[in-house]
């Protein structure tokens, strides 16, 4: 799925999410507190990004699964039509075949 400037969603988050990242960063550390405190804040921080970016490791994950099982499924729907189409068209060929045989 692209957009018209063709950039990927994910491309797109995945910017937008780094950018906020950086940018708490340097909140954290300009912001006026101890350095100790500003750690521990920094640590929170990064552990709380960890965990959003293995939840949208998992989402991402899920959809790739769903969409290859869609397309398996695609794929044996089809496969099963062209198998009876060939067959429908063997027994015409032989059906045919005989008459003009025949005649």
């Amino acid at each position: 799925m692209r957009d018209n400037d063709g950039h990927s969603a994910g491309t797109v988050f995945l910017s937008f999410l780094f950018g906020g990242i950086v940018g708490a960063g340097l909140a954290m550390l300009l912001a006026p507190q101890s350095g100790s405190e500003t750690r521990k804040r920094i640590k929170e921080f990064a552990d709380d990004m960890r965990e959003k970016a293995e939840d949208y490791v998992e989402d991402i994950k899920k959809g790739v699964t769903s969409t290859v099982e869609e397309g398996k499924d695609f794929y044996e729907e089809k496969k099963s039509a062209v198998t009876a189409a060939v067959e429908a068209g063997k027994k015409a060929y032989e059906k045919e075949k005989d008459r003009l045989s025949k005649g």
